[in-house]
């Protein structure tokens, strides 16, 4: 390869390097630039900051343990029940703003992971409640016009401003009005295919009274939505397309087969008496939690240290250019993982530090092979090609093994073996661009110079 391409490609890794460290730890970057607008007077921008997603052991939280009782459920629904009820559970508590709230079926319990929670008694009187579901009918024409000429006239409104114009509250208002159908008249939704068209679609049936509701309200509202709310949300609004006897009904609109199976197993969750009790509670504080962070950062960085000072006591230049390499791939590790929305656990980061015992792997397997090239008297470009080549395949089967069991464990494995799989095998595929070819760039910098002809340093 010329030498004019590799200066290059090493150019863009280190800009690349550059952009990847700033969003990573973006402060001293803004300090800079907050300077040079208060000296020069620019108006230079700051650099985009994005927090890492921290798990429940580093930003503190709440851990629940729900039974739920399925005595009632016949034994061939259980499993929609409570995939159901894990859907409806994981809508609500997305309602407080926890950042990826784990909600996992275990048998017949629900475990419910909520970091950074502020009220976990709300949280856990909300998680508590049985899905509701609902049939609601759209309102009369004039009181949807009255709603809509409301919205308009808060448009570009601050709440405060809103507050001050009569009736301000009917914007905000649903254009469904409740009905007597509700999921205790549902005996069963599951999802169906149309025998003409082969499209998904989901079939409802109705006990005997629901029935005759149903019947009543469809017939009422031949050519309007009914909308279908759980826990008061919206979803689903199929028109009516005539008045239906028997208490069997379908939904259809183009769903996939993905969206219709979901939307059968949500009404059905709604549907059946599915009571769950709190039986275990465990809260992690914020403050337990930031010592657990700046423990395993502390832990992170001496062994970090300590793979860089053996690699250039035992490798000499090449150690320094792995050393460097190093670097690099942890700055693009850390950029990915707030670019990709990584929940950092101590699993995690426990993965993430196994990674880079990989990464130094790989360099060691390629340094020996040159030092084996060399000590044969072949010449250093040779030597340098050589090892990688000769490298690679030990390099790659452990690598694709390590791959496979990481997709194996975030498969199959709890929530934080799901995190340490994650953030192993994100580690895993940006070590072998450090070794493979960051390592590879660094040393070709140095064929054809006198450096390469002074032996001891390789």
């Amino acid at each position: 390869m010329a030498k004019k391409r590799v200066y290059i490609i090493i150019g863009v890794i280190l800009v690349l390097a550059f952009f990847a460290g700033n969003l990573g730890y973006p402060k001293y970057f803004n300090q800079g630039v907050d300077f040079l607008n208060s000296k020069i007077g620019l108006k230079l921008p700051h650099f985009w900051q994005k927090p890492f997603r921290l798990g429940l052991d580093l930003q503190g939280g709440v851990h629940l343990l729900y039974q739920a009782n399925l005595s009632n459920i016949k034994a061939e629904d259980r499993a929609n029940s409570l995939q159901g009820l894990r859907d409806v559970i994981e809508r609500r508590v997305n309602l407080f703003g926890v950042q990826e709230p784990v909600v996992q079926i275990q048998g017949d319990r629900l475990i419910v992971e909520l970091a950074g929670i502020k009220d976990p008694a709300q949280a856990i009187n909300e998680i508590g409640k049985t899905p509701f579901l609902e049939f609601r009918e759209q309102k009369s024409a004039e009181e949807i016009k009255k709603i809509q000429e409301k919205q308009k006239e808060l448009e570009g409104k601050t709440l405060e401003e809103a507050q001050k114009i009569p009736d301000w509250q009917l914007a905000f208002e649903e254009p469904y009005s409740p009905t007597l159908l509700t999921g205790q008249y549902l005996k069963k939704a599951e999802l169906s295919f149309d025998q003409t068209a082969y499209q998904p679609l989901v079939s409802l049936q109705f006990d005997e009274q629901g029935a005759k509701i149903f019947e009543e309200l469809t017939a009422k509202n031949v050519g309007k939505p009914l909308a279908i709310y759980i826990d008061g949300v919206l979803i689903s609004a199929p028109n009516v397309q005539e008045a239906i006897s028997g208490g069997k009904a379908q939904i259809t609109g183009g769903f996939t087969e993905k969206y219709a199976r979901e939307l059968a197993r949500n009404l059905s969750a709604g549907a059946l008496p599915v009571h769950i009790e709190l039986i275990s509670q465990q809260t992690v504080g914020p403050i337990l939690g930031k010592v657990s962070l700046e423990q395993s950062l502390k832990a992170g960085i001496l062994g970090f240290l300590g793979v860089i000072l053996f690699m250039i006591l035992f490798y000499r230049l090449p150690g320094v250019l792995a050393s460097l390499a190093l670097i690099i791939y942890v700055v693009l590790v850390l950029a990915i993982f707030k670019l990709v929305s990584v929940t950092l656990t101590l699993a995690g980061i426990a993965g993430f530090l196994l990674s880079i015992g990989m990464a130094v792997d790989a360099n060691i397997l390629i340094f020996s092979r040159m030092r084996e090239e060399l000590a044969g008297q072949k010449s250093f470009p040779v030597a340098v090609e050589e090892g990688f080549r000769r490298a690679w395949p030990s390099i790659r089967d452990s690598n694709l093994n390590s791959l496979i069991v990481c997709a194996i464990l975030f498969g199959f494995a709890t929530s934080f073996i799901k995190g340490f799989a994650l953030t192993l095998a994100i580690g895993i595929l940006a070590s072998l661009f450090s070794a493979i070819f960051i390592t590879r760039m660094f040393l070709r910098i140095f064929i054809g110079t006198k450096l390469e002809k002074i032996n001891w340093l390789w």
